[in-house]
């Protein structure tokens, strides 16, 4: 089963591979399930049932024109876990993925779902506000959204710099490997591009972590200058009750490959615990 419809008729693309217990890998912007490169086919040698999905707009799933929000995302996942009747299932969410992670868990009570990880993720709420005034100033968004409309390839192949953490003289990871990465945020259509900015950058999942009640781990690089760790991971992980936080010495935000080594055995151990 390569597609799967959501309830307003957006075909989703899937892949399913293995058997054993079921994680579902969300993908983070701008990319989509291919970022899972080194991640899934090692959980399903491990023994896993891996399901990587595009998200609406991006990959090789349907581009609509509107449901970029996180309600939407977060029954979009629904639609995956119901279509294939997945049971006991791990949730794991990178960057805007672990936004789909919070929201399902409180708009659709955790049904299916046994445990969830948080890598580089979003949550609670990276936006400056009065009541959250450690967050990301609103005009970082207005220029990311800028830059994507004046001249989409070239604001991210800038953005993917800070994304895997380019020094001046170092890299962590190959100038293919970062070039690969921005193919396949191109393959993203322009609108989702921009609207998942939005979506990110602004909603508040400070309520909706209250509502994940089963065993979570949360993984984030304390060098990540694109989701900025206390912002992010070390608040998520005080939010969320019984929440165990790994901080990854030095990493930027893509620790799926630039540690994509130990971002693995991390998750197999906790997934088999």
């Amino acid at each position: 089963m390569a597609f799967i419809e959501t309830g307003d008729g957006t075909r989703l693309y899937v892949k399913d591979w293995g058997s054993g217990r079921p994680v579902v890998l969300i993908h983070g912007w701008p990319l989509d399930a291919d970022m899972w490169e080194y991640q899934q086919p090692a959980l399903t040698e491990a023994g896993f049932r891996t399901v990587a999905y595009d998200r609406r707009g991006f990959g090789r799933s349907d581009q609509p024109w509107t449901g970029y929000d996180y309600d939407t995302f977060a029954d979009d996942l629904k639609a995956v876990l119901d279509r294939l009747d997945l049971q006991d299932v791990a949730l794991v969410g990178f960057s805007m993925g672990g936004g789909e992670i919070a929201r399902y868990m409180a708009r659709h009570g955790g049904a299916r779902v046994a445990k969830a990880v948080l890598v580089s993720a979003v949550p609670p709420y990276l936006l400056k506000t009065a009541d959250n005034p450690d967050g990301v100033d609103r005009s970082v968004f207005d220029g990311m959204i800028a830059g994507l409309k004046t001249d989409r390839p070239h604001f991210l192949a800038n953005f993917a710099k800070t994304f895997f953490g380019v020094g001046v003289f170092s890299s962590p990871s190959s100038s293919e490997l970062i070039a690969w990465t921005g193919n396949l945020a191109m393959l993203a259509s322009p609108k989702a591009t921009v609207a998942c900015v939005r979506a990110f950058g602004e909603t508040d999942f400070r309520a909706d972590l209250a509502h994940i009640k089963v065993p979570t781990l949360v993984i984030h690089g304390d060098a990540d200058q694109t989701v900025p760790v206390d912002i992010s991971g070390r608040a998520a992980a005080a939010a969320i009750p019984g929440a165990r936080f790994i901080a990854y010495e030095d990493a930027p935000h893509a620790v799926p490959f630039t540690h994509a080594e130990r971002l693995t055995a991390d998750l197999i151990a906790f997934l088999r615990a």
